[in-house]
């Protein structure tokens, strides 16, 4: 592993380093606001950093030496991001687990990565521990965040560390080099076991240099986390606001409040994955439907002019008053009540994990509301090409970030190499040695760049549909079609080695239960999924999407599955990515039947 130290523009070369040199920078600005008991509280930069030194002093009166590894088992919340950072400063490793993981799932990464202690949320995590702790032998300590979740709780953790030495704890931050690991995030996947992807110091703190070259984050900014920090988008953002000393909103653990705490707390920065933006866009959709023709037309229109206005203005050009006065009226008719979902503040927002519909962004950007999108993968830290708002293009990723070089092979794979770029599989030198090839990161992506530098994602290597007739599909593509219904929830398509394409879809039972209430219909999903005016409906979306494709491409039959799929069930990652290997196998025969 490299020891090659971060650029001096970031203010720490080390995330060990990071919190302590953002208390001393940034001691005054707010760096979280969190719920508590439904009520909003906050840190300083100051008052967060010590809280984070004193747990890490706590470890350390745990016995944690530098390089052991400890897991995280919970939400989003600040406590996840003080652990992080004690983890760190203490010289540990920190592993995050996704807290929807199951028992088993949890037995898995704590004991490949010989965890010595994990910090669980509440008494419902920690029981998962309990079912599996006599079969890991290197783990010592269960921490509770709240009382219940394990002993001793963070709080007196906390406590033990405020009688120690500072000085132990300086020693060890300068004692972390760049080229040691920082973190080993398990890659929920979609096929095989998780892998433990290593990421060190240097690879982190080159994001956060990236960032800042970019100037993609602004003094003041507040950033919504939602997200699972167990994924490394989100612990990209929470590295960035650090170095930057921004304020993170943490959501208040209820994801049916979300929206409502946007609009309460006013972000200006909101990385999410595509199906906040895809609800929205269909609930904006759904209004439109009780409109007539006319109505329908002059909202297509005020959508074009939009982009329009607002392209014009990116470059700096005039916009002429037969173009500014009809702005101004769609802008009060129609921009500002959708920028008020965001809580009217937001300057931009990242869309990242999975494709999202082109169509879905103009609408937000015409709006007011810059969906931009990124692309990276754990390997990564998250970060490979990113839109700006000075430059971007819809219907691709971005650009590479500064630092960043990336070619296409021969077979269409986009290929990575820069100071981002993971070292290792954790005790897996074959997956490594199948990833990394010739100095580059062989993504799995399929894509292209084009002339001016933006890449395109047009699929997964290993999703490639290849028909009866030698076609090759790129399923995403459909998928994503489908799924700009308000009543689709999942589209998820069938076909190699068949004479043409089919489809599993489920229905959005937030969409699909209304209507059918209106419509005097039974609002039971399972009932819905067999009736016929469902189907027709299906159809006529399904026709919608297909008129976009050759007919070779086109998706010829579909089931309606009676529920919808869910991170519960195996069937999606915790960033809503469809598991395709666990639905080709668990719904084999419906696939089939298609055929029949």
């Amino acid at each position: 592993m490299s020891d090659t130290a971060s650029s001096p523009r970031t203010i720490a070369s080390t995330v060990a380093s990071l919190p302590r040199a953002a208390a001393e920078r940034f001691a005054a600005n707010l760096a979280a606001r969190y719920k508590v008991d439904g009520e909003w509280r906050e840190y300083t930069y100051a008052e967060i950093g010590e809280a984070i030194e004193e747990l890490a002093l706590g470890l350390v009166s745990l016995g944690i030496e530098p390089g052991d590894r400890v897991c995280i088992l919970a939400d989003t919340r600040v406590e996840w991001t003080i652990a992080s950072y004690a983890i760190s400063a203490a010289g540990a490793v920190v592993v995050p687990i996704y807290p929807t993981n199951s028992p088993r799932e949890c037995e898995w990464v704590a004991g490949d990565s010989g965890a010595r202690a994990v910090f669980c949320a509440d008494e419902a995590q920690r029981r998962k521990f309990g079912e599996i702790r006599t079969s890991l032998d290197a783990l010592e300590h269960v921490i509770g965040i709240e009382p219940g979740g394990g002993e001793p709780t963070l709080a007196e953790l906390r406590e033990r560390g405020r009688s120690r030495d500072r000085g132990e704890l300086l020693s060890r931050q300068e004692n972390v080099r760049p080229g040691d690991t920082y973190t080993i995030i398990y890659t929920s996947g979609t096929t095989g076991p998780p892998k433990g992807v290593v990421l060190t110091h240097a690879n982190a703190m080159s994001v956060c240099q990236m960032v800042e070259e970019i100037e993609f984050v602004e003094p003041g900014e507040v950033t919504y986390l939602y997200l699972p920090l167990a994924h490394s988008f989100a612990l990209t953002s929470q590295l960035a606001s650090y170095d930057e000393g921004t304020a993170i909103v943490y959501y208040g653990g209820n994801t049916q409040e979300i929206l409502a705490e946007i609009i309460e707390t006013k972000p200006t920065y909101i990385p999410s994955v595509p199906r906040i933006f895809e609800k929205l866009y269909a609930a904006a959709m759904k209004l439109q439907e009780a409109a007539d023709e006319a109505d329908r037309e002059r909202f297509r229109q005020a959508i074009k002019l939009g982009v329009e206005v607002r392209r014009r203005r990116q470059r700096g050009e005039e916009v002429p008053p037969q173009m500014q006065e009809p702005f101004e009226r769609a802008d009060a008719q129609i921009f500002q009540r959708v920028r008020g979902l965001f809580g009217g503040h937001v300057r931009q927002a990242v869309s990242g994990a999975a494709p999202i519909a082109p169509e879905i962004l103009e609408f937000f950007y015409a709006c007011g509301v810059p969906v931009l999108e990124g692309w990276g993968m754990t390997e990564t830290v998250a970060v490979g090409t990113v839109g700006t708002l000075d430059h971007f293009k819809f219907g691709t990723v971005g650009r590479p970030m500064p630092g960043i070089e990336m070619r296409v092979a021969e077979d269409g794979e986009i290929l990575m190499r820069g100071p981002n770029v993971f070292p290792e599989y954790w005790r897996n030198p074959e997956a490594t040695a199948e990833t990394l090839r010739d100095g580059w990161l062989h993504t799995g992506d399929v894509g292209e760049i084009d002339d001016e530098g933006y890449l395109k994602i047009t699929g997964r290597k290993k999703d490639i549909i290849i028909t009866a007739g030698g076609k090759n599909l790129t399923p995403a593509n459909i998928e994503n079609d489908l799924k700009q219904s308000r009543f689709i929830s999942q589209a998820v398509m069938f076909g190699d080695r068949k004479p043409y394409p089919v489809a599993l879809i489920t229905l959005d039972p937030d969409e699909v239960g209304p209507w059918a209430q209106e419509q005097g219909l039974p609002a039971d999903v399972r009932e819905l999924a067999e009736h016929e005016r469902v189907h027709e409906i299906i159809q006529r979306e399904l026709d919608r999407a297909n008129a976009n494709y050759a007919q070779v491409e086109q998706v010829k039959r579909f089931t309606i599955l009676d529920r919808d799929l869910s991170i519960d069930t195996g069937e999606l990652t915790p960033t809503l990515k469809v598991k395709r290997n666990v639905i080709y196998e668990r719904y084999s025969e419906l696939f089939e039947s298609m055929y029949g």
